[in-house]
């Protein structure tokens, strides 16, 4: 049975998407309505990363002896399943796991449904909340994604030896901002 943040085989994670979308969708508009775009897209932009981040959580207590890369790469079928991603894994130096996104159905659907504009918000967002959440020491740089227009996705995972000092939430790369949510 479903339980909160997990995936199950139930429910392919890629129809779990389109009716969180859809949902979101009317969630966003009436937001916006409300308090205006900009706020509207950090308010949803928390949302889905405190999501992501309990799935990560959850994702790692799956792990028979502890978090670790190896278990974490183990779990990539659940996002690729029935074909929603095409995958590339690429050469990684130690303590790291790198691959390239060549087809993502997760951002053809978003298209789909007439909101490329929150894709990135309601998919790619959530990537770098969910490696903080299965571990601190998971640390995820995507420099660029289909979703913005790319060729591809650029995933690039290390699993650092210790957690990083800071509690800084998560960003996908050194270039994202700061949640406009965390200067109030």
């Amino acid at each position: 049975p479903a339980q909160g943040g997990q995936m199950t085989e139930e429910l392919p994670l890629l129809l779990r998407r389109r009716i969180e979308a859809l949902f979101a969708r009317e969630i966003f508009a009436s937001l916006r309505e409300e308090i205006g775009e900009e706020r509207a897209r950090a308010v949803l932009a928390r949302a889905v990363q405190r999501m992501a981040e309990e799935m990560g959580r959850a994702l790692a207590q799956t792990a028979p002896e502890g978090a670790s890369l190896e278990h974490f790469r183990s779990l990539q079928p659940l996002w690729r399943a029935g074909g929603a991603l095409e995958v590339i894994e690429e050469d990684a130096p130690s303590g790291a796991y790198h691959f390239r996104v060549t087809r993502c159905r997760y951002a053809e659907m978003y298209r789909e449904l007439g909101m490329a504009e929150l894709g990135a918000i309601l998919s790619c967002g959530r990537d770098g909340a969910l490696s903080g959440g299965y571990d601190a020491r998971l640390t995820l740089e995507r420099p660029q994604t289909l979703m913005e227009g790319a060729s591809c996705c650029l995933f690039r995972y290390r699993w650092a030896e210790t957690p990083p000092r800071t509690s800084s939430a998560p960003r996908i790369s050194p270039e994202d901002p700061p949640s406009p949510l965390s200067e109030e």
